[in-house]
């Protein structure tokens, strides 16, 4: 069987800019709170990546009529739900596919999911989305791989989460907005993303207060209005990119960077002794890759260090002189591209969920496997300076996170291209 893979050629010089695209996992959540309510909406900004398409198919099935208007904005029609389940098929595609849960119980009373699929980083269990739909009113049985929810008078509740789980706020929030009376939403998590989401539902007419905060106020509302809405960018692109111009000596600029949404992670780079100018959208860099000096990270729920950037922290952390060390406490499988990357020559250890990492040289060129989304951008990072030809392999896990990587990385100078490998 042929499947897709890069081929990069590195050690070439690189320059120029890059532009950062909508936030996958803001646009996800935002998609699919148009079950909530009947009428048309336009979503800008929206990146061009398999999960969007992924989950247009899911929102189609369910009745939706999705028309794309131009390359990143996106016309949705609700006629009201042809169809309350969401199948396996599609679903075990993408966790983030269980958030239809939320918004077809608020709409139509009643939902029938499949148990989510997605990146094997770890345990994401669906209890704490579960705890919050029973503490609103819903009646849940599980069976046959699937989730049937059916709720006849939805009431605000207090609910707590003793984690501040993404998906479960997002989940509780979309159902919430229709329930009677006021839900308060305890230990919420406050990434950017859910900030989008309640914002969007703002502009339709909810009453969600709180907003970035860990403690979120809904005042239920019998109807929300459709609208249009421009998703943010997105910050672990951003951040990726960042590491890129790093890694080059600052030759690479980056458009739509929102610095307060990765603090801790600019922060922590400028602790290595990066230095940034940011005008605007647009950040600089104006250090070099051999000023940087070795730091301690760990990974921590919004606003801490996110764990999605670790795995290109780490391929930067690869070549600062020192020892470096990253832990990982959000998912317990997330060191899986230290293999590949020290087939690249890095010098890494594992200690449980810490990663020593020795600064070296530069990398090697070598073929090595993408084992999730953010695992195939730090090798690719990798491929970008090693001498010599490096194969990433399964980039279909990167295709779910970065819009057209190859095409902007060739236009400032990278000789990568995508092409068929057998299995």
């Amino acid at each position: 069987m042929n499947v897709e893979a890069f081929r990069i050629v590195g050690g070439k010089k690189i320059a120029g800019e890059l532009t950062v695209d909508g936030s996958k996992n803001a646009a996800l959540p935002i998609f699919i709170a148009t079950l909530i309510e009947k009428g048309t909406y336009i979503l800008n900004n929206v990146p061009d990546l398999r999960d969007i398409r992924t989950l247009v198919q899911l929102l189609e099935s369910l009745g939706l009529e999705i028309e794309r208007m131009e390359k990143n904005s996106y016309k949705i029609k609700n006629n009201g739900l042809k169809s309350l389940t969401a199948s396996y098929e599609l679903v075990k595609k993408m966790r983030a596919s269980f958030l239809v849960m939320g918004p077809m119980l608020a709409h139509c009373g009643e939902a029938k999911v499949s148990l989510p699929g997605g990146c094997a980083i770890g345990s994401r269990p669906v209890d704490l989305h579960l705890k919050g739909f029973e503490a609103l009113g819903v009646k849940i049985n599980i069976s046959h791989g699937y989730v049937e929810g059916k709720v006849e008078d939805l009431k605000g509740t207090r609910v707590v989460f003793d984690f501040p789980s993404v998906g479960a706020t997002e989940n509780v929030i979309m159902l919430a907005v229709k329930a009677n009376g006021k839900t308060v939403i305890e230990n919420a998590a406050r990434e950017p993303e859910i900030d989008d989401l309640c914002n969007f539902l703002n502009k339709m007419g909810a009453k969600i207060s709180g907003i970035g905060t860990g403690r979120l106020e809904i005042e239920g509302v019998e109807r929300l209005v459709p609208c249009e809405y421009s998703i943010i960018p997105d910050r672990i692109v951003a951040g990726t990119f960042i590491v890129a111009s790093l890694m080059f000596d600052g030759a690479i600029t980056v458009k739509g960077v929102v610095r307060e949404h990765i603090e801790s992670f600019i922060s922590k780079l400028e602790e290595m002794g990066a230095v940034f100018e940011i005008k605007g959208e647009l950040l600089s860099t104006k250090t070099k890759l051999s000023e940087l000096k070795p730091v301690r990270a760990i990974t921590r729920p919004h606003p801490g260090f996110p764990t999605d950037l670790q795995s290109p922290m780490m391929t930067l952390m690869a070549l600062v002189k020192g020892t470096s060390e990253i832990k990982e406490t959000i998912f317990e499988n997330r060191f899986m591209h230290v293999p590949e990357l020290n087939r690249m020559g890095a010098n890494i250890t594992i200690d449980a969920n810490i990663a020593i990492i020795d600064g070296v040289d530069n990398f090697s060129s070598a073929e090595v496997m993408a084992s999730d989304l953010r695992a195939g951008a730090s090798l690719i990072l990798a491929g970008l300076l090693a001498e010599g030809e490096t194969i990433v392999n399964r980039i279909y896990h990167v295709d779910r996170g970065y819009e057209n990587l190859e095409e902007k990385l060739r236009a400032i100078g990278a000789n990568i291209e995508r092409i068929k490998v057998e299995i």
